[in-house]
C-alpha cells in the first residue's frame, strides 16, 4: 500500500490592512534592515538589526532572529521567491520550531497605492503544518502589522 502526500497547502490565511504611509514606504518598511527591526515580531519582542538579512533577489536566503522579553530567540528565516519594487514580495517561510528544516509556508505580500494610504494584503499558505500551527501564526503577524502600523506613523 503506497501513502500519497499532499504537495499543496494544508492551511491558507489572509490579513489585509490599510497604512496611512505611501506604499513605497510601506515596502521599505518590508526591505530595508533597519526599518523591518523595528517591527517585526510580536509585541514586547525586538529584532535587532545585526540579526536581519534582507536581500530580496529571488532565491537569495532572508533571516531576522526575535528576542522575547524574557531573552528567548527565535529565528525565522526562508527564501525570497520574487520582489516588485514596490509591488509585490514573495518569499518562504521555516518554522524556528522545526529542526528538519521543512518548508513551513510561502508568503505573499501585495502592496495597493491608495493616493498616500497602502493596502497590503498578506497572504501565507502553511505546508507540513497544523491548523493551530497556522493560527498561532496568524495571531502573531497580527500583532506584527499593528506594530508595522505604529512604526509607520511615526
Amino acid at each position: 500500500m503506497s501513502e500519497t502526500k499532499s504537495t499543496g497547502p494544508s492551511v491558507e490565511f489572509t490579513i489585509t490592512r490599510t497604512f496611512e504611509a505611501s506604499r513605497e514606504r510601506v515596502f521599505r518598511a518590508w526591505t530595508d534592515p533597519a526599518r523591518f527591526s523595528q517591527w517585526f515580531g510580536p509585541k514586547g519582542f525586538t529584532t535587532p538589526q545585526e540579526t536581519i538579512s534582507l536581500d530580496t533577489t529571488p532565491g537569495a536566503a532572508w533571516s531576522a532572529r526575535m528576542v522575547s522579553p524574557e531573552g528567548q530567540e527565535a529565528t525565522i528565516a526562508g527564501f525570497y521567491r520574487e520582489a516588485v519594487e514596490p509591488e509585490r514580495l514573495v518569499f518562504t517561510t521555516g518554522d524556528p520550531d522545526n529542526d528538519k528544516g521543512d518548508l513551513a509556508s510561502v508568503v505573499t505580500v501585495t502592496f495597493t497605492d491608495l493616493g498616500g494610504r497602502t493596502e497590503m494584503r498578506f497572504h501565507q499558505a502553511g505546508y507540513n503544518t497544523s491548523e493551530e500551527h497556522a493560527k498561532g501564526a496568524e495571531a502573531g503577524w497580527v500583532q506584527f502589522f499593528d506594530r508595522l502600523a505604529d512604526h509607520l506613523t511615526t
